[in-house]
């Protein structure tokens, strides 16, 4: 499908309308305490401009996974009263998603008011692979509106009731957070400003290989951080002592390194390891070279070295998409390596790209302000699967 030709909220008459809005409002709670609230802010834009428009909003929003079941703990409660609090009107909640006592709420909810749903992934059907069920589940919420408007980015590459099948019942289009997400996207993909460098870390590499594949051919420079760096030292034979690795993934990345150096793609790999005995916030750090890892150690961040290199490589380029943290940003002993990679993307003279999750998260606690940086994706998930060149279901179901 062409992206270009997404319908957004823009080319809908919403005025005085009854609108279904899809956000992504799944944010960490720590004891019921919202501890980054990165992603409602995202939603206020559009739920702003629907209520100029004199709409009455019923927003659907996922938190965790549930799996069909009624968590307490991952209750959109808090979220209501935060995105009340954004707002500065107030915001009703609906305990239940469906039912004579969701349609009350619903019925009640006049123009230029705001219900949000509790957890739409309390309900099995969200995320049934029965297409009857999610139509079912899908076909109820669509009664509760004129329109739908979908702008929970982070949940797109699901095909789920909430996102995909609602989306075929009735008139629907892009809220500004999923078109500006797109349209960051397509600056990712689509002639990059050169040059152009891609920094990638978190634990797995199974989790990025497809994104390092289909971008191969259109970067520059590509820095290999976090947990998944130890699979690339191993396939280059160095001892990576008690470190994460992925050992079925060593032949890939083999094939990767080969097939970067025939195409002249720069890969930065540590040089400097941050190592601990244990995976503890309390575990005592030492520096040593990516080639002597001790045996009884583990690699819990990228050394210093290696940040000022890869920050040195960061500032040097036009295009920067960076996901996932350089080691365990939670724990300050070994959160270096990301704090000096986040500082790099905020002085990339053309555009950086902070993609969502963890990498979010992490810049957020480490004190940066999402104004430093060009863009923070809220969907980490989303957005890889898209640099992977995978078809996102809740965007085609949006396209002309």
């Amino acid at each position: 499908m062409s992206i270009q030709a997404l319908r957004t909220i823009e080319e809908i008459d919403v005025r005085g309308k009854r609108v279904l809005l899809r956000c992504d409002l799944n944010v960490p709670l720590k004891d019921g305490v919202i501890t980054d609230d990165g992603r409602i802010k995202a939603s206020v834009p559009t739920i702003k401009y629907l209520l100029e428009q004199g709409a009455s909003i019923v927003i659907t929003a996922h938190l965790g996974r549930p799996k069909g079941e009624r968590k307490p703990e991952l209750s959109l409660a808090p979220v209501a009263k935060r995105l009340s609090e954004l707002l500065e009107i107030p915001v009703s909640f609906s305990p239940d998603i469906v039912g004579e006592n969701a349609q009350k709420a619903v019925a009640a909810n006049s123009a230029g008011s705001v219900l949000l749903l509790e957890n739409i992934r309390y309900m099995e059907a969200e995320t049934s692979k029965d297409e009857a069920a999610r139509n079912q589940l899908a076909a109820e919420l669509a009664t509760y509106a004129d329109l739908f408007v979908s702008d929970g980015f982070g949940a797109v590459h699901r095909k789920h009731a909430s996102v995909y099948d609602v989306a075929k019942l009735l008139p629907s289009a892009a809220g500004f957070l999923v078109a500006a997400e797109v349209d960051v996207l397509k600056k990712l993909t689509q002639n990059p400003d050169r040059p152009y460098g891609v920094v990638l870390g978190g634990a797995k590499v199974s989790d990025k290989i497809g994104v390092i594949s289909n971008l191969l051919d259109k970067v520059n420079v590509l820095a290999i951080g976090g947990g998944m760096l130890f699979t690339f030292l191993a396939a280059q034979g160095e001892a990576i002592g008690k470190s994460l690795v992925e050992t079925d993934l060593i032949p890939t990345v083999k094939e990767l390194l080969a097939r970067a150096k025939e195409l002249g793609v720069e890969i930065l790999l540590p040089t400097d390891i941050v190592v601990a005995p244990e995976f503890s916030a309390d575990a005592q750090p030492t520096i040593v070279s990516a080639s002597m890892i001790p045996a009884d150690q583990m690699g819990l961040d990228i050394g210093p070295e290696t940040a000022n290199a890869f920050a040195a490589a960061i500032v040097g380029c036009k295009t920067v998409f960076w996901n996932g943290p350089m080691g365990v940003f939670e724990f300050p002993n070994f959160a270096k390596g990301t704090e000096v990679v986040a500082s790099a993307l905020t002085k990339v003279s053309g555009i950086s790209v902070v993609g969502g999750g963890d990498s979010a998260a992490a810049v957020r606690k480490l004190g940066f302000q999402d104004s430093q940086f060009g863009y923070i994706s809220t969907g980490g998930g989303a957005s890889l699967e898209y640099l992977e060149g995978k078809v996102l279901p809740g965007l085609e179901v949006l396209s002309k």
